[in-house]
């Protein structure tokens, strides 16, 4: 059996454009690694199998993948930290982790091309999770570009109470009723700009916010000291990022009645 973290991401950025052929949309955003991770084990089985979490899909669809034939199946066991359909990556991240170690496992593994074909297939943020360090996503978010960014900072998490999940589809039903892609061409050159002009962490409070989702909480933590806080994904959970820990923490303590909330940082490794 081999075993390993899987952390969640936030977006620093997302940038949403038109629908293309089918039917994805253009998206332009900044995925960023956190120290909030799942774990993952995987081992040799018989058949596949994936315990430890009932609503799993991802990983099983990873593990069909990495049959070798003969019976040569895979089992995953699943320990989940981060919060489910969150905006955090944690179903995507948890099919990569299972992707890598099952294919250590297999008597000829994959090369890592292929892994990453097979992580598209899985979703478009799947891919990121293979990488290590800050990645630029583009066309659906899954075509990527290594950034050096400031990682010298904290991260507080809100997960809003009672906030309930819409479905990612009908949230980009919305974006395409209100013509969020309106002015996209502007949004993705903003972006692109402030990233060049990154040096220190204070510089991200540039970067364009979501165009997805926003939050009343993100104002709230801005005045609680945040140099920067928005909606990460498709929501609902909004980050804030702190240049100092005691800020970070004092304001973790005053938004503790608007929801659950983690304190952490951010993430290099896979």
């Amino acid at each position: 059996m081999t075993r390993a973290p899987a952390a969640a991401k936030i977006n620093l950025s997302l940038v949403v454009g038109p629908a293309r052929a089918n039917g994805k949309h253009e998206v332009v955003t900044v995925y960023q690694r956190v120290a909030l991770s799942d774990r993952i084990a995987v081992e040799r089985s018989p058949e596949v199998r994936v315990a430890g979490f009932a609503d799993d899909t991802l990983v099983r669809r990873a593990l069909e993948r990495m049959a070798d034939g003969n019976g040569g199946n895979f089992a995953a066991q699943i320990q989940k930290r981060i919060p489910v359909s969150a905006g955090l990556g944690g179903g995507s991240s948890d099919a990569a982790t299972a992707l890598r170690l099952a294919n250590a496992l297999r008597a000829e593994p994959y090369p890592v091309d292929r892994l990453r074909a097979f992580a598209r297939e899985l979703g478009a943020d799947v891919p990121y999770f293979l990488e290590e360090g800050p990645q630029l996503g583009t066309g659906d978010g899954a075509e990527l570009e290594a950034l050096e960014l400031p990682q010298d900072y904290w991260i507080l998490l809100v997960l809003p109470r009672h906030a309930v999940k819409a479905s990612t589809e009908s949230i980009y039903a919305d974006f395409d009723a209100r013509s969020g892609e309106r002015g996209y061409e502007e949004r993705r050159a903003s972006l692109l700009d402030a990233l060049a002009r990154v040096k220190r962490p204070r510089d991200l409070a540039a970067l364009p916010t979501n165009d997805l989702a926003s939050s009343p909480l993100a104002q709230q933590l801005v005045a609680l000291g945040a140099f920067r806080a928005d909606v990460t994904g498709a929501g609902p959970t909004v980050y804030a990022l702190f240049l100092h820990g005691h800020q970070a923490r004092a304001a973790q303590k005053k938004m503790s009645p608007e929801g659950r909330s983690w304190l952490t940082a951010p993430a290099w490794y896979r």
